[in-house]
């Protein structure tokens, strides 16, 4: 066997696992927390239990392992007390970094979350450490715990033996019970500052002698979104993906991203509602690789980003932006308006599940890209009132002259007719026979039961057909009525039906034949109108007002729903309003 080259026998460390940090000095954007653990070291006041809290990758649990050096580390020459600078040479420092330390347990909350893991712990604190100062518990993830594991625990973490100190960390502070959060000393860390990860990020690649250009450190640093150990790895993946130098195109390439400025070019035709130019856009980034998912992404974030800089100028300010990049965000700050912003905003974050959804994401971001395009051409609300003030008034309806076709149903039976409905005399001549007469006399006195409309109203609210109701109350102006035979003209909107649905109707009610006629010219409000007569008034008047006249005009399907008077305003805000309190007797004040 041929011995192994000194090459394939050096085994590769990851770049987050070689810079990891090893002491306070090398923590980075945590400069609140280092100061208060450096004081609180300096004054002999060391807290019984830590707990860390912050998003992944911001070195919450290698701030645990730095505290567990500093309050074990012995000096080099063997006699150093506590420090927050622990020498990393001394056999503590090196055992704790290289996580064989007897008296330093680390503990993953997240598989061990039961009270038989935590009783593991409340044994052992009882005996002192074997070679250490302090033996320390570093339990990671520790919201994960169930709540029988929080209750043993307790005890313990409010009175411990003067050896132990507790270090926790966690993602989810608010899934840590308070009695728990009481009894610990808080430190939240921060995501990193842009500015200070690309500085890090540089200074990484520069001891590996990487060659990676500004504009890859900002697409990293924000993808990382402010974790440490995400940009790190970022950072290691870039360099093998360059494989020399490493450029904004292989970063956007290894992220999956879609190249910034095209993002820009994709947002502008949206914004014009340029429908075919941004689905060709689209298609062509696509073609490229692009995920559309994340182009939908990239939309939602530059949406965001511009509305901040509308908001805020100096958020263009941003590192990881490029200089063409923010020129651009600036001016497209400049000419467009909140509310259109705003919308696009509302609009992403559906299209976002859509496509998240969707059997063909390429198909529902094509949709969701048509849907944008048009709402962008809609006019804003203050430019709809300008184009309707330089609208001409389009003239005041006049009344209704035209004639429609009359219907007669009898006995539910129906005849179409061109004209007006001539009048059916009584049929003459000598009965047949005495039973027809009874027969007649027996309806008569039926019918007399419904001497009014008003009861055929009742009865068909007795046989509860709301329908037929709703349609009778609305559509029929009542020209004629007797017991037995109905006319009317039917108002605006009326079902081509009614006539025959109600005939019918009223037959099986009674057993008895109704004629029921339409008629032409009679104007008689119908029952809806009288009952609603103020209302209809206030929506006649609100028609007649130029703008509104000009605004159904152009929206002819549109409807007044409803109108409200100034006095009703008024009266509205006066009875929200609080009462006055006037002022009372003081049983405390002095005569």
């Amino acid at each position: 066997m041929s011995e192994q080259s000194p090459q394939e026998g050096t085994r590769y460390q990851v770049l987050a696992r070689k810079y990891r940090p090893e002491t306070f000095a090398d923590l980075v954007g945590q400069d609140a927390m280092v100061r208060t653990l450096k004081n609180a070291f300096k004054a002999g006041r060391i807290a019984q239990a830590f707990i860390m809290t912050g998003i992944r990758g911001t070195g919450k649990t290698t701030t645990a392992r730095i505290i567990a050096k500093g309050m074990n580390c012995i000096g080099p020459d063997g006699t150093g007390g506590p420090t927050t600078e622990p020498c990393g040479t001394c056999e503590h420092c090196r055992a704790i970094m290289e996580g064989r330390h007897v008296d330093v347990m680390e503990m993953d909350a997240a598989s061990n979350t039961g009270v038989g893991d935590i009783r593991e712990i409340i044994d052992s604190v009882h005996y002192r450490a074997a070679s250490a100062r302090y033996k320390i518990y570093i339990i990671d993830e520790v919201h994960m715990l169930s709540t029988n594991a929080f209750n043993a625990l307790l005890k313990t973490l409010e009175e411990p033996p003067a050896h132990v100190k507790f270090i926790f960390a966690t993602t989810e502070i608010r899934k840590v019970p308070v009695t728990v959060l009481s009894r610990c000393q808080r430190f939240d860390l921060r995501r990193i500052e842009p500015e200070v990860m690309i500085a890090l990020l540089r200074k990484i690649a520069t001891s590996e002698t990487a060659d990676i250009t500004d504009d890859a450190l900002a697409l990293i640093t924000r993808a990382a979104e402010g974790s440490a150990r995400d940009a790190t790895s970022l950072l290691d993946q870039a360099i093998s993906h360059g494989a020399g130098e490493t450029g904004a195109e292989q970063v956007r390439a290894m992220l999956g991203l879609a190249d910034r400025g095209r993002v820009m070019d994709l947002f502008e035709k949206i914004m014009r509602g340029d429908a075919p130019g941004a689905l060709t856009e689209l298609s062509e980034q696509y073609a490229d690789g692009a995920d559309p998912l994340a182009v939908l992404r990239d939309l939602a974030e530059l949406t965001h980003w511009i509305s901040v800089v509308k908001i805020t100028p100096d958020a263009a300010d941003d590192p990881t932006i490029g200089p063409d990049e923010r020129l651009r965000g600036q001016t497209l700050a400049a000419n467009l308006g909140m509310r259109g912003l705003t919308r696009m905003w509302q609009m992403l974050l559906k299209a976002l599940d859509e496509v998240a959804q969707a059997p063909n994401a390429m198909m529902a971001a094509e949709m969701a890209v048509i849907r944008m395009t048009h709402v962008a051409e809609l006019p804003s609300p203050e430019e709809l009132i300008r184009k309707l003030q330089d609208t001409p008034v389009p003239p005041a309806p006049g009344p209704d002259g035209g004639t429609r076709q009359a219907t007669t149903t009898a006995m539910g039976g129906t005849t179409a007719m061109g004209g007006p409905v001539p009048t059916h005399p009584a049929p003459s001549g000598p009965v047949a026979h005495h039973g027809g007469a009874v027969r007649a006399l027996a309806a008569d006195q039926s019918l007399a039961r419904f001497p009014s409309f008003e009861h055929v109203i009742e009865l068909i609210r007795a046989n509860r057909d709301g329908l037929l109701q709703a349609q009778v109350e609305r559509h029929v102006r009542l020209a004629s009525y007797q017991p037995g035979r109905i006319e009317f003209t039917p108002a605006d909107g009326a079902p081509a039906d009614l006539a025959q649905r109600l005939g019918s109707a009223l037959q099986r009610w009674t057993g008895n034949r109704w004629a029921v006629t339409l008629v032409n010219g009679c104007d008689t409000p119908t029952i809806y109108e009288k009952d609603h007569a103020e209302e209809l008034a206030l929506k006649a008047e609100a028609a007649g007002h130029p703008l509104v006249r000009a605004t159904l005009a152009i929206f002819p399907d549109a409807e007044i729903l409803s109108v409200r008077t100034p006095e009703a305003v008024s009266q509205a805000a006066v009875a929200e309003a609080l009462p006055e309190v006037e002022d009372e007797w003081d049983p405390f004040e002095e005569d």
